[in-house]
């Protein structure tokens, strides 16, 4: 007898991952878990980096001049990567509470609906990122020697997976089903 069937209790089950129906699914789930894994990587180096600019202002009273710099770039990285995932994975601030109220019909129009208007926001998120970006792109972040352009670049990145990830969601109402979270 196998050790799953003497103590099923025990039995550890295997992640679960998300329905691979879909190409978009299969190409989603995945990009989303390393945005994350990035932004988890991101958020360690932050605090890496903060440790090493406290260190070197009060213990060798010489404070490194790119650290803040760089922190600042990493947080919007860490943030927008972060957030994309968050619409995918159904994460991001909504009206639940209401729309458990309505009829199911009602409220998956009202989630499609909500769905489209975070496809243009992220359409704004990339048009916006890319015309301030390259009004700045000549211009060098003090410190680091990066031109100000790789501040932009996380928020057309962003914009793009936002509208991939809303998609997706679209596409599993009009089907009938749901998009599984791709982080546990």
């Amino acid at each position: 007898m196998k050790e799953a069937e003497l103590a099923p209790e025990l039995h550890l089950q295997e992640p679960h991952e998300p329905d691979a129906s879909g190409l978009l699914t299969r190409i989603n789930a995945p990009l989303a878990r390393w945005c994350m894994k990035l932004s988890v990587a991101g958020l360690l180096v932050i605090v890496v980096i903060v440790f090493y600019q406290v260190f070197g202002r009060y213990v060798l009273n010489n404070s490194p001049t790119w650290a803040e710099n760089l922190a600042l770039v990493l947080v919007l990285y860490v943030t927008l990567l972060g957030a994309a995932v968050g619409v995918r994975d159904a994460g991001h601030i909504g009206l639940e509470s209401l729309l458990v109220l309505l009829p199911e019909r009602v409220r998956n129009r009202i989630e499609l609906v909500i769905h489209v208007i975070v496809i243009v926001f992220g359409g704004y998120m990339i048009y916006n990122g890319i015309v301030l970006g390259l009004s700045v792109s000549t211009y060098k972040i003090p410190n680091l020697g990066l031109p100000e352009l790789v501040r932009y670049v996380p928020l057309v990145a962003s914009g793009v997976l936002v509208i991939l990830f809303s998609i997706e969601h679209v596409i599993a109402l009009l089907d009938g089903t749901e998009v599984v979270p791709s982080w546990h």
